[in-house]
């Protein structure tokens, strides 16, 4: 992953700051495709919703819209410029900074509450079983901090067990096919985790209020040229929300075949993926000292960057948070 992160740094020396708007100078509102980038994950699943029931249209914002298998590689795309924006954790959104990356969270979609798990094979009931065993996450990643964050609340490190760093998928796969003993997954891939016949998850996100939260987060350049366009996305999310929460079964079916689970599936997750109101944005971009909000977790997230070696340094924070397009929108 550091290597990854020097990657994308070189790549943004070179290339500078890409934006696809063209945009005339600062403060543009140039009318631009708004290229925008999500993946499995319960919270982001809703703008399948928006581009099939038109509310990017009916919001006057013209979306690309590109569906990731690899989360990694969204946000590989963010940074090195080839999306405008990207739905990703503030985890991630953090490493990317600091790889040299210039982002901007503009919205919260949601906290998790449950949906990302350790999930262990039968015979390990808790954290502090895990000691010696074999322990898959995508190293970097908000399923790895999770797992970092249960094994200190067990009074162990990540050296106490044999972490093995998978992408999620094949994590997933390799703990199903007993290659390893627990597994730190997020949903939809939980769901295939648990096909483990007496597998159980050990630890949530639940048991970490704020720890996980998930973005709408655009290049700052994009942000600074076309501030429309990206009022334009967030009201179309509170719209989106809105008419899903009038036509829950329409839109679990949407969202379900999108995630490639059952509508039933689907439906399990609802509890543990808690979407974020309007006023609790506004709350979470507030500055404070609790883990409400975003600045509290971002210092937590910058001193697990730096303790698994991702960087020398905590990533820089000014500018990242931007409520002025929450303050803005209409729910």
């Amino acid at each position: 992953m550091k290597k990854l992160l020097s990657a994308v740094a070189a790549v943004l020396l070179l290339a500078g700051c890409a934006d696809s708007g063209a945009a005339t100078g600062p403060g543009s509102t140039k009318t631009a495709t708004v290229r925008l980038g999500f993946s499995a994950w319960p919270g982001w699943f809703p703008w399948q919703v928006a581009q099939e029931k038109g509310f990017f249209a009916k919001n006057g914002v013209t979306v690309d819209l590109k569906y990731f298998e690899s989360y990694t590689d969204s946000l590989t795309a963010l940074s090195t410029g080839n999306l405008d924006a990207n739905s990703q954790t503030l985890n991630d959104t953090l490493s990317s900074v600091s790889g040299g990356a210039k982002q901007t969270v503009v919205l919260v979609n949601d906290n998790s509450t449950g949906n990302d798990q350790i999930i262990a094979r039968p015979g390990i009931n808790s954290i502090a079983d895990l000691r010696g065993k074999k322990v898959a996450a995508e190293q970097g990643t908000v399923d790895h901090y999770l797992l970092l964050l249960a094994l200190r609340k067990a009074g162990l490190t990540e050296k106490d067990v044999q972490f093995t760093p998978l992408l999620t998928d094949a994590a997933a796969a390799a703990f199903v096919a007993g290659k390893v003993d627990a597994v730190g997954v997020f949903a939809p891939f939980t769901t295939t985790a648990l096909g483990l016949k007496g597998s159980k998850a050990i630890a949530t996100s639940k048991d970490f209020p704020g720890a996980i939260p998930d973005h709408l987060v655009f290049g700052s350049e994009f942000v600074k040229n076309h501030p429309t366009q990206v009022q334009e996305m967030v009201q179309t999310w509170f719209d989106t929300m809105a008419w899903i929460k009038a036509n829950p079964t329409e839109a679990v079916e949407i969202m379900a075949k999108r995630g490639g689970v059952s509508a039933t599936d689907y439906a399990s997750y609802d509890a543990g993926t808690t979407i974020f109101t309007r006023d609790q944005n506004l709350e979470a971009f507030t500055s404070g000292n609790t883990p409400a909000n975003l600045n509290y977790q971002a210092g937590q997230i910058g001193d697990f960057i730096v303790s698994t070696g991702l960087a020398e340094e905590k990533p820089p924070t000014e500018g990242l948070f931007d409520p002025q397009f929450v303050k803005a929108a209409k729910e």
